[in-house]
Order: C-alpha cells, then sequence, then structure tokens
C-alpha cells in the first residue's frame, strides 16, 4: 500500500473537524482527516505534498453535459459573445474563412439580448442572411439552448421534404422535428476524429474545473447513436455516465436498450418538451411575447407513464427534460399513476430524474420527493435569464419568479444535482453555486454549503451512487478531490434575512470559499480522482 499525505491546506471535510489541514489518502481512498502534526506521526513514512495554504475539497460532478458540443464550442464557433445580428453574422464570415471543416458548426446565439443600429439587429439571422457569407457551405448556427437553429440552403437541402416537416421555416430558425432532422443532417458531416477531438477537449476543460464525473445527455434527436457510443471508447480521467433519450413501453424493450446502447440509464435529454428561449418549452398558458403560443408537446402522459412503468420494472434509471410548467405536469400525472401501480417504494429505488425542472409546483414537488425523484437543475440558467428584462421576465411575464425554485424543491425533500448544462452554460461549479445561493428571486436560493453539496454527493447521487461517502473527504470515501487557490473562507445562509445554526460559528460547520456577488471565485490548481492526478494547474 502506498499512503500520501496533503498537509499546510484548508481541507474541507466534515464538522467533526472543521479547522483540517491536511488528509491521508492509501489507494485512492482517504483513510484520515486531520491536522498537520497528528497526520506526520500518524503516516511517518507517507510521501508528503505540501498544499501551500491552498483549499482542498471534495471534487464536483456535473450532472448534465453534452460532450461532442461543449468540444465544438471550446474549439468552433462560440457565438455566446455576439451582441447582434450583424456582429453574429461578421464572426460566422470570419470563422468560414478560416474553416475547411464539411461542416460549418456554430452555437450559442441568443438574440433575446441583441441590439444594434441596423434594422433587425435584434433578430436571429435569416437563411439568406446565412448563405450570402456562407458561399454555399453547410452552416449549422444552434441557439444557445439548443432547441432551435438558423441553417443554410446548402446544409436544409440535405433533408428531404424539410418543408412539410413540424417547426419549419423557410427563413428563420428551425424548431421542433425540423431542427432534429437538421440537426441531425449536420451531424453526420462532423468526421470521427473531430468529434473525439471535440469530446476530449470538453472532458479536459471539465478536469481543468475541478470536475472528476460527468453525465452525458444524449439521445436520437440531440446526439445521435454513433456520438453516443463513441464516448464509450474514451480513455480519460474524467468518469462519463451515458444517458441515452429514447423512450421505452415494455420492462422488455428498457432492457435491449440499456443493452444496445450500453447506457446507464434510459433518460436524460428525453423531450417532454422544449426551451423557453426557443418558446418550445410545453405551457399551459401562453407565452407571454407570443399569444396563442403554447410551446411543443414531444411526450403524451400515456407515454411518459408507460416509459416509468417499463424502465421502474427493469430496475433501470429513467429521466425526462421537463422545464414548462406543461411538460412538469404530465411527467407529475404520470407518475402519480405509476406510483399508485407499483408503489413509490419501487420508483425511489431507481432514482428517476427530472432535468432543468424549472417550473415546479409545491404540489409536484411533494409528488417527486415522495418518489425519490432527483432533480437535475442548472442554477446558471437564473443567472443568464431571470431578473428584469431578461429573457424569462419576456417570455412568462410575472410567472418568471417562481422558476428554478431550488428552496421550494428542497424544502419538499426532492434531491438536487447541479449541472451546466453544456454547452449551453460554461461548466463552472463555483460560479454554479453562486448563482444558486445568489437567485434572483431570494426566496428560491440555497445556502452556498446546499448548493456545493448539489454539485458533489448530490451529482453521485443522481448517478446511482448514494454509499454516504462519496463525493465527502471522510475516512472511507473514494480520493475524488480538488485543490484550489482562493480567497476567503466563509460559512453563509442563502440570503441575507435566514438565520440558520449552520452560520454559527458555534456550530462548527466547515467554512467554503466565499460566492458573493463581487468577490474572486477559486481557481483550480490540480484535480485528483480516486488518488490520481487528472489536471495540473500550468506553471507560470
Amino acid at each position: 500500500m502506498t499512503t500520501q499525505l496533503l498537509v499546510g491546506g484548508m481541507v474541507y471535510s466534515s464538522p467533526a473537524v472543521p479547522d483540517a489541514t491536511a488528509l491521508a489518502i492509501t489507494d485512492g481512498v482517504v483513510v484520515w482527516v486531520g491536522t498537520d502534526d497528528v497526520g506526520r506521526a500518524l503516516h511517518p513514512d507517507a510521501e508528503v505534498v505540501d498544499l501551500d495554504g491552498h483549499f482542498v475539497a471534495p471534487a464536483f460532478v456535473d450532472s448534465h453535459v453534452h460532450l461532442t458540443d461543449m468540444g465544438l464550442r471550446l474549439t468552433g464557433l462560440d457565438l455566446t459573445d455576439a451582441t447582434s445580428r450583424t456582429d453574429c453574422l461578421d464572426r460566422l464570415a470570419a470563422h468560414v474563412a478560416d474553416s475547411d471543416q464539411a461542416i460549418v458548426w456554430g452555437l450559442g446565439w441568443d438574440a433575446s439580448a441583441w441590439s444594434g443600429d441596423r434594422p433587425d439587429d435584434d433578430m436571429p439571422p435569416t437563411t439568406d442572411d446565412i448563405d450570402r457569407v456562407a458561399g454555399g457551405r453547410p452552416v449549422y448556427l444552434a441557439r444557445v439552448d439548443e432547441h432551435s437553429a438558423a441553417a443554410s440552403t446548402a446544409l436544409r437541402e440535405l433533408v428531404h421534404g424539410i418543408e412539410a416537416v413540424t417547426g419549419f421555416d423557410a427563413q428563420g430558425p428551425l424548431v421542433a422535428d425540423a431542427h432534429h432532422r437538421v440537426r441531425a443532417a449536420a451531424r453526420a458531416l462532423i468526421t470521427p476524429e473531430a468529434r473525439h477531438d471535440a469530446q476530449i477537449k470538453a472532458l479536459d476543460h471539465a478536469a481543468s474545473r475541478g470536475v472528476v464525473a460527468v453525465h452525458e445527455n444524449g439521445g436520437p434527436d440531440i446526439s445521435g447513436v454513433d456520438d453516443f457510443r463513441s464516448l464509450a471508447d474514451l480513455d480519460h480521467g474524467v468518469t462519463v455516465r451515458r444517458y441515452w433519450g429514447q423512450p421505452v413501453s415494455t420492462l422488455e424493450e428498457a432492457r435491449a436498450v440499456v443493452s444496445a446502447m450500453g447506457a446507464d440509464g434510459i433518460g436524460g435529454d428525453l423531450f417532454v418538451d422544449g426551451a423557453l428561449g426557443s418558446r418550445t418549452a410545453w405551457l399551459s398558458a401562453e407565452y407571454s411575447d407570443a399569444p396563442g403560443e403554447f410551446g411543443v408537446s414531444y411526450l403524451d402522459e400515456e407515454t411518459i407513464a408507460n416509459h416509468l412503468r417499463a424502465t421502474t420494472l427493469a430496475g433501470v434509471q429513467a429521466g425526462f427534460h421537463v422545464i414548462g410548467d406543461g411538460a412538469v405536469a404530465a411527467v407529475a400525472a404520470a407518475m402519480t399513476l405509476v406510483a399508485d401501480e407499483l408503489g413509490t417504494p419501487a420508483l425511489a429505488r431507481c432514482a428517476h430524474r427530472l432535468e432543468h425542472a424549472e417550473m415546479v409546483t409545491a404540489e409536484q414537488a411533494e409528488v417527486f420527493a415522495r418518489c425519490g425523484v432527483v432533480a437535475s437543475m442548472q442554477p446558471l440558467f437564473d443567472d443568464e435569464w431571470g431578473g428584469d428584462d431578461a429573457l424569462y421576465i419576456k417570455r412568462l411575464g410575472d410567472r418568471a419568479p417562481t422558476l428554478n425554485n431550488f428552496a421550494g424543491l428542497a424544502k419538499a425533500g426532492v434531491a438536487l444535482a447541479f449541472s451546466s448544462d453544456a454547452p449551453v452554460c460554461d461548466i463552472d461549479p463555483w460560479a454554479t453555486i453562486r448563482a444558486a445561493a445568489h437567485h434572483h428571486t431570494p426566496t428560491n436560493a440555497i445556502s452556498p454549503r446546499a448548493a456545493f453539496a448539489a454539485c458533489t454527493r448530490g451529482g453521485w447521487r443522481a448517478g446511482g451512487v448514494n454509499d454516504g461517502l462519496t463525493g465527502t473527504l471522510v475516512p472511507g470515501a473514494p480520493a475524488h478531490y480538488a485543490v484550489w487557490d482562493v480567497d476567503e473562507l466563509v460559512v453563509a445562509a442563502s440570503h441575507a434575512g435566514v438565520q440558520r445554526w449552520s452560520t454559527d460559528p458555534r456550530s462548527r460547520v466547515p467554512a467554503l470559499p466565499d460566492v458573493a456577488p463581487g468577490a474572486r471565485l477559486p481557481e483550480c490548481v490540480r484535480t485528483v480522482a480516486a488518488g490520481v492526478t487528472i489536471y495540473e494547474r500550468p506553471t507560470a
């Protein structure tokens, strides 16, 4: 056995050792946590690693990512900072001039935040706009939520009969089935080599942010079979758990899909609806900025119930992409039906998931809690689109402040796992924690400590690991940790109006880095998975 002793730092462990400065690791497992002098006495033959005053904490899990797309954002045409249609097209032109790829793949534009001096600078690029820039090349430009996309004529022509498909628009962005088909055509033009490079780039990026495990949310409409299967062949220190979003109706079909796809679960981005930005989230009342529009329903209550029943009987974790209140209501009704048939313990054993779960009522939260559901949510959505005059207000009006109610779900007993939905948002766990603790609606916020747990233990639990150890740094836990360069450590509540015993120094609750607005967020120095270093910050 080999033992490594880390000393001279600040270790986030448990209330039993709130002032820990050292920890010992033997063969990839934490065996001791405490102070330097005791550690040296107990482990005289250990390899000693000086932490140089840095902060050590459990490594993160990102429970909802799209690796290939995130890699393409990192290496290709990233439009997240585009400020207008003119700016978007200028960026496209520059990329086209430098790229020789068979498909020009761009992503991240958000016209809801655009403005400019030219007419229609606050509108998405049209087909004609793209054609003028692209010179006859296939171009796919996904909106930031990846539920709609602008596309060139050359790409559209690769989809036979697209004009008759739901969601088609000759000039505007494609949505619903038309978008899914053109996305598949664009995806088919990505070479295996380019796909592999993008996946590795995304995992390297995750490791640099203190992440040791990610959950890929694939499916026929979002990633495709080849992309999903290729992830199984990756050799990387970041663990990839894979969810395949295909509805099933029988136990036998559930088992067959798991076998055929090598999937860890049948869910993830199994779309019940779309996204608010693309106006494809399924609402019970019309969009505030689009009278008569209620979004898109991809699955009805019966199909959802059949899927839940089949996966539960098969002992397979299921999940659904749900954003609008219409979608959430359909899943809640289906889950209630299946719970009455099979019993809530059967559902809870599978830890079925809801991805996003942005518009959940208190009554629905109680249903999900009874059934042992995990809500995989993205606090950075509120950071990006919550608040006055932002997208949520534009789309939903006075319904907007109810979105992403982390506190309400936690109070009801729904387990939380936080994630990025990369490339929709960047893989940035500390920014995620800040967003959860400083929600635009303060009563929806949770404490930094609870948010940290949702990014660590919550992520492992969402992936089926619920041993009470993984995601912590206590004796017996796997040595998944990250070392951070931090400023101040604090113990903080969810907002200034909340007073809890956990914020009292007498509670001996371990402190975390300050994530208040304006504070410098931690910078990753090293990421370690099961005792093996998978990322080291480059030296100056």
